[in-house]
């Protein structure tokens, strides 16, 4: 490589076009991130100028492109960028605004000058005379609104191709709109450079404004030469900046590696990695402490799905680069594609996939530690109703332990380790359910049907061990199992979320629930009771039965859905008030046998939550 300190007119001045690679990610620099900051630096070598002193030139750091061989006589010299284009588009939206604020000014002169640092001479002899013309061409997203912007004629015609983007009295809308990246930087430039223009003396301060930016201000253009590793130099200037994510890094990575595969490149990245530039991929998603784009946690899963091992996501570019060492471009994406494809359905919960079914059934559980085992039983070649299976054994192997209160913590290295069992031999079922059927750890064990149905007949299911999301998937998919014919699997019915978990015996109880034999109980008896309990001192009578109540609330027995306002309504009524409630406004089968109770006590709640119980081992077989 070579390499060369230039000033910006150097930069410009030939006949030549710095070409953004199709597979970079699209601009981004920003009015308060870059655009004030660099029109700052430019007012001050201005303002030096002015002054008669010889300003000190300003770095712009380097600049990293990699000459293109022309195929015929035809065209211009075609530079790609391999870093800093962010920095020549921005310099050439400089060049735009002030090329602009020359025409309102009337200074021809400066005009024209302008013209030689932005635009291409001599169209005839353009293979392309429509691109080629421009210095820089952006990659494909950014192209329309390029192209509108630099051929604007004058201010008054950029408001005139975009009316949206400005107020009736021609200002620029600063809210409640996202401006074209070209359009906002080259307006901004424009005012800010009439602006100052006018207030230095006039059109003779516009030459010095000029001058600043094409002479003052400078870059280090480095030239890559034939043997040069364009991959390697661009993972050196940008592999441990905050500036990329290691998607642009990973993405790079493949399209720079394609020519030498003889594959081309223009056809995989509009096939098969445009999908992934869509919004959705970009949409952050936390998981524990961390928040990444979509398409970093598909990658990860992924990855961890193909080759079975650990990761840490502050690796994944070199994980990735890793595992994608013996595939071809192609190949790289093919699979990309495929797991983008389960992945978006298992992160929705929707679609035609068994994993969708998956993902909607433990949606609330926050279980993302899973995703790589289910990505890889998804894209497994076995019978879907083998996928169904092992899902359905994921299922309740979470909601058991979740029933039971066993911790969450180690399910990252416990589903790791599954992945890697399952991958290295039989990946079945079968095997899945002896597999986790074989833990006796109280961090990885599976609970038998004893410890579950114990734990929802008499333990604290809401509040308690499942969160509000948790216990209403819990119901929703009890609900689903009691209005569906045996011989059917269950449908989860999608129950709107205007339905509210509601305590049939209320966590107020004291006013109009008295305990059995009559007798009114006070809200202020309840915590000395549970500290005698819980010291392990006799409790009498009445402390016994305010602890059997207190406990009998939050089972699974004494929990059903209503509507919101329903529920409202009901609250802390008498359960006879309740019931009437529940005849004019329930059709649940979840309600169907309260509607014939007589009254509502414990036992009632016990006799309730076994039957409950027993459904729920049903849906989360062992």
């Amino acid at each position: 490589m070579k390499s060369d300190t230039w000033t910006i007119q150097q930069v410009f001045q030939d006949r030549r076009q710095y070409k953004v690679p199709f597979y970079q990610r699209a601009y981004v620099w920003t009015l308060k991130g870059q655009w004030e900051l660099l029109w700052d630096d430019i007012k001050d070598k201005a303002e030096e100028r002015l002054t008669g002193a010889t300003p000190a030139p300003h770095f712009l750091g380097a600049i990293v492109v990699e000459p293109q061989d022309r195929a015929s006589l035809k065209g211009v010299d075609t530079l790609h960028i391999i870093d800093g284009q962010q920095r020549l588009t921005t310099l050439q939206y400089v060049l735009a605004g002030l090329r602009l604020a020359a025409r309102e000014l009337g200074a021809g002169e400066i005009d024209s000058f302008l013209s030689s640092v932005l635009d291409n001479p001599n169209p005839d002899t353009m293979a392309l005379p429509a691109v080629e013309i421009f210095k820089v061409w952006p990659t494909f997203s950014d192209q329309k609104p390029f192209v509108s912007v630099m051929q604007t004629d004058s201010l008054a015609q950029l408001k005139q191709h975009y009316p949206d983007h400005f107020t009736q009295a021609g200002h620029f809308r600063k809210i409640g709109i996202n401006h074209p990246g070209a359009l906002e930087a080259v307006w901004n430039f424009a005012e800010w450079a009439k602006a100052w223009t006018q207030k230095n003396g006039g059109n003779a301060s516009l030459e010095t404004l000029v001058m600043a930016v094409l002479k003052d201000l400078k870059v280090v253009l480095i030239q890559l030469e034939k043997g040069d590793d364009a991959q390697v130099i661009f993972e050196t200037l940008n592999g441990r900046g905050a500036e990329l994510h290691a998607t642009d890094l990973i993405r790079n990575h493949l399209f720079m590696r394609v020519d030498m595969k003889d594959e081309d490149p223009a056809a995989l990245y509009e096939s098969k990695w445009k999908q992934f530039e869509q919004t959705v991929w970009k949409i952050g998603e936390r998981r524990g402490r961390l928040t990444r784009p979509r398409l970093e946690w598909l990658i990860y899963s992924a990855i961890r799905a193909e080759t079975g091992q650990e990761g840490d996501l502050a690796r994944l570019y070199v994980d990735f680069k890793e595992y994608a060492k013996s595939l071809t471009a192609t190949q790289q994406l093919d699979m990309l594609d495929t797991y983008g494809k389960h992945y978006l359905e298992l992160i929705a919960g929707k679609g035609d996939l068994p994993v969708a079914r998956f993902g909607r059934r433990l949606l609330a559980y926050d279980t993302t530690t899973t995703h790589p085992l289910a990505l890889k039983i998804s894209t497994a070649d076995i019978l879907a109703s083998e996928k169904s299976a092992m899902f359905n054994t994921l299922v309740s192997y979470i909601v058991r332990r979740t029933a039971c209160g066993l911790t969450t913590k180690n399910y990252n290295n416990w589903f790791a380790s599954t992945l890697r069992q399952l991958s290295s031999g039989d990946l079945s079922n079968t095997a899945l359910v002896k597999l986790m059927g074989g833990q006796t750890s109280d961090v990885s064990r599976w609970p038998d049907d004893a410890e579950f149905t114990n734990a929802l007949v008499n333990g604290p299911i809401y509040p308690g061990r499942f969160d509000a999301s948790r216990c209403r998937t819990l119901l929703t998919e009890l609900e689903a199992v009691l209005r569906t014919p045996k011989s059917e699997e269950p449908q989860i019915p999608d129950l709107s979320k205007d339905l509210d978990i509601d305590h049939i015996l209320p966590q107020s109880w004291y006013e109009h629930w008295p305990l059995p034999g009559g007798v009114k109980a006070t809200a202020s008896e309840a915590y000395p009771a549970y500290l005698l309990e819980v010291s392990g001192a006799p409790l009498n009578d009445r402390q016994m039965a305010i602890r059997k109540r207190v406990k009998a609330v939050p089972t699974l027995g004494n929990l059903t859905l209503l509507n919101l306002s329903v529920n409202r309504e009901a609250q802390h009524k008498a359960f006879l008030v309740k019931k009437q409630l529940l005849i004019a406004n329930t059709n649940l089968s979840l309600n169907v046998k309260l509607i014939g109770q007589g009254s509502w006590g414990e036992e009632a709640i016990a006799e309730r939550g076994k039957s409950l119980a027993e459904a729920a081992v049903k849906i989360y077989p062992r």
